[in-house]
């Protein structure tokens, strides 16, 4: 009987534990209902708010500033014009000169050079330079670079209409890398000028010039800066700084603003490449207007003259002197028979006002000085051995840059 039981015992407790199973997870199936869980409203939960009462404030809406609406349209939408009245006014420059030298290096060699003297054979090159200029004035004055036109032996101009002349060297400024050509040409476009100390960072402007000889050609961007100095470029310095692409050629071209008035000479770049980097540099038109007269009227450009070499000065400079502010400049050196000299100015002297004015800056002062007319009687402060001295100086006139290095 046990036996045939057995098989019977696993089949029956395997249904009996699926049912509890089945009923735990669906007790419908037992016909009961589920438990539900009713919560109880809120108003049973907690006392019921009271919305507390705002007190009346008497005071009128603020009177904020609306900002005009957003315009897109206020600009041209081209600089065809200003371009068209400018550009007939920028002329490219082509500068030659010749050079000597020998056959042959070995020539050099004095044990070779011996048996020629004076005969020893050479060969000539001619060496040629582009750059752009400017057409200022109806009676065929150009404004260009220094560096353009330097050492030059013939220096040809050729107009955006296609004539083409040689120029005269009217002078050239080296310090300030302006010259002035002149041609002779009947019927000549010439640039406006504008007031350069207008110009304000953001403005537009225009480049015009010649770059690598390609031609004519007009770049575009902004003022990035104004007053730029301490570039190490030429002794006086007060650079507009411009995005406009600017590039080998571009040298003595215009800087134009949208209403086609020259605002600057385009001069320099700062690049690592060689090309344009979006860091160009212009000498501003009030500038330039002003080294045109002279060098027109007097072929030379007249600035005063202290006949000092002057040395930054540093905190710890400014320690050792006993000042309490980094403020004069360090005299390191006094020209012999210059102003300075006859004045008894001597070095380790520390200038710090000229004309009752404080000096921070040694190239600040030296352009100072330089607006200065040569002759006048101009008074100074100074720190000898750590006591104030005053001293008043004669200004002399400033030696040209082919006999003196930059210097106050």
């Amino acid at each position: 009987m046990r036996r045939f039981l057995l098989p019977l015992v696993w089949p029956t407790l395997a249904g009996v534990l699926l049912a509890i199973v089945l009923l735990i997870a669906f007790p419908e199936l037992g016909g009961q209902n589920p438990a539900v869980s009713v919560s109880p409203p809120a108003a049973s939960l907690e006392p019921t708010r009271q919305t507390p009462t705002t007190p009346e404030v008497n005071r009128p809406a603020p009177e904020v500033r609306d900002a005009p609406a957003l315009s897109r349209n206020s600009g041209p939408v081209s600089y065809s014009e200003a371009v068209e009245q400018a550009a007939p006014a920028v002329v490219n420059i082509y500068s030659s000169r010749v050079v000597e030298r020998e056959q042959h290096p070995l020539m050099s060699d004095p044990f070779f050079s011996q048996f020629f003297g004076d005969d020893m054979p050479r060969r000539q090159r001619m060496l040629s330079s582009l750059g752009s200029g400017v057409i200022v004035s109806d009676e065929g004055y150009v404004l260009t670079n220094h560096h353009v036109i330097s050492g030059a032996d013939q220096i040809q101009v050729a107009l955006r209409d296609g004539r083409e002349t040689l120029a005269e060297v009217i002078g050239t400024d080296p310090e300030s890398d302006l010259a002035v050509l002149r041609i002779d040409l009947d019927d000549l476009p010439v640039i406006a000028l504008s007031d350069s100390n207008q110009a304000a960072v953001g403005d537009v402007a225009l480049a015009i010039g010649n770059p690598f000889g390609v031609g004519q050609t007009v770049t575009m961007g902004i003022v990035s800066a104004t007053g730029r100095s301490h570039l190490g470029l030429n002794a006086y310095e007060d650079f507009i700084q411009t995005d406009a692409a600017i590039n080998p050629g571009n040298s003595g071209g215009a800087l134009i603003n949208p209403d086609g008035a020259l605002v600057g000479i385009n001069t320099a770049i700062f690049s690592r490449s060689g090309g344009s980097q979006g860091i160009g540099f212009a000498i501003p038109a009030n500038l330039a207007r002003e080294i045109l007269d002279e060098l027109v009227t007097q072929g030379r450009v007249i600035r005063g003259w202290l006949g000092i070499e002057a040395q930054e000065m540093t905190r710890e400079l400014a320690a050792s002197f006993g000042l309490d502010a980094i403020v004069g400049v360090v005299i390191s050196g006094v020209v012999p028979d210059g102003p300075a000299a006859a004045a008894g100015l001597e070095p380790g002297d520390v200038l710090l006002e000229v004309d009752g004015r404080t000096i921070r800056d040694a190239r600040a002062v030296m352009t100072d000085v330089a607006a200065i007319s040569p002759g006048t009687q101009l008074p100074l402060r100074l720190v000898r051995n750590g006591k104030p001295l005053d001293v008043t100086l004669e200004v002399g006139e400033r030696p040209s840059a082919e006999t003196s290095a930059p210097q106050p």
